[in-house]
């Protein structure tokens, strides 16, 4: 006997941002998210934050199976191209979104609900712009559409799972970032990992961290991630949100009574995602790294808190696969028509 196909229903809306919108939007969000798996970047501590702000014509996309809801997706429709999870501005999306995607409950269907999802946001409004998506959304895409101006960037990250309970993380790694961490440690002596527990506290630390961040990256005469108003009002909130629940981490490293440096992670399925950080380069000792430490640090600290992986994000700097010791990739592409000209133009060279 074949077995029947469970019917998959979307319902496509578009919320209202008010407050008593939010506060709805929220409660349904925040009761799926934890059944969905969601990653600190789908969780509605970012998606939500500034809501109002940054999706000033949305679309919520809910899907369910049988009843049961097994998928959600907020989109924000922007000069002919609909976002996910973005505003479609160049300055509010300047927070760089990573390990996106629509929440999905495992199993029911999941990997059809991805595509009805999909089809039904990009057939309607034709374009669709998804950023710092996994390979199963990728692929997805490239089924309800022509994937163009794609990007895809490694992301490293270290599987605590992978390392047997009682051995020393530091022994799985090379020779020379063992030797680089030790003489490191020597350098600055004691040093000391703090983890903001209140919301000023918090906020305190993201402030040095803006400081120390913005002073490396100056240095190199590049502005650095937070040199918008823009994206600083969306930290904050963010520090603010996530603090108290768990969902953002501030982390401060000092030694002989000064600031090494500072951490800014985030939490979400058991992954430490270490979004930004600000370093004093200018007081650090003859042979000391003090992002190396940091990172080392709040490594064993993630291992010991029970979390599975501690999540460097995309891009290709060394220090990151000294340190890790897996990677994933990410996307970010639009999506479009097949019979768009940009479509036809790639298939065209391609073939």
């Amino acid at each position: 006997m074949t077995p029947r196909m469970s019917l998959i229903t979307l319902t496509l809306t578009r919320p209202r941002l008010d407050t008593c919108g939010l506060d709805r939007l929220s409660a349904a969000w925040r009761g799926f998210e934890d059944a969905a798996g969601a990653s600190a970047f789908q969780r509605w501590a970012w998606v939500g934050c500034l809501a109002a702000e940054r999706y000033p014509d949305p679309v919520l996309v809910q899907a369910a199976v049988d009843g049961v809801l097994v998928g959600l997706a907020l989109f924000n429709r922007r000069n002919g191209r609909t976002w996910l999870h973005e505003s479609g501005s160049p300055v509010l999306d300047a927070v760089f979104i990573e390990h996106n995607g629509p929440l999905l409950r495992p199993g029911l269907a999941s990997g059809q609900v991805l595509d009805a999802i999909l089809r039904a946001a990009r057939g309607r409004w034709g374009q669709m712009v998804l950023s710092g998506v996994g390979d199963g959304v990728a692929e997805a895409a490239g089924r309800a559409g022509a994937a163009v101006d794609r990007q895809t960037r490694r992301a490293p990250f270290v599987d605590l799972t992978a390392i047997a309970p009682g051995r020393d993380y530091l022994d799985t790694l090379s020779r020379n970032t063992r030797h680089q961490l030790r003489r490191s440690t020597r350098a600055y002596g004691a040093v000391r990992l703090d983890r903001a527990s209140t919301v000023a506290d918090a906020l305190g630390y993201l402030d040095g961290l803006i400081a120390l961040h913005t002073a490396s990256w100056h240095a190199r005469g590049q502005p650095g991630a937070f040199a918008t108003q823009a994206v600083q009002r969306f930290h904050q909130e963010l520090v603010r949100r996530g603090t108290l629940s768990g969902e953002v981490g501030l982390l401060r490293v000092t030694a002989r009574g000064g600031v090494v440096g500072y951490l800014y992670n985030l939490h979400g399925a058991g992954r430490v995602c270490a979004y930004q950080s600000g370093f004093d380069y200018a007081a650090a000792p003859p042979h000391g790294k003090p992002g190396l430490l940091c990172h080392h640090l709040a490594i064993e600290a993630a291992r010991a808190s029970g979390a599975g992986s501690y999540d460097f994000l995309g891009g290709g700097d060394r220090y990151k696969d000294s340190l890790a010791n897996a990677h994933t990739t990410l996307h970010w592409m639009r999506l479009v028509p097949r019979w768009h000209p940009i479509a036809l133009a790639e298939r065209f060279r391609g073939g």
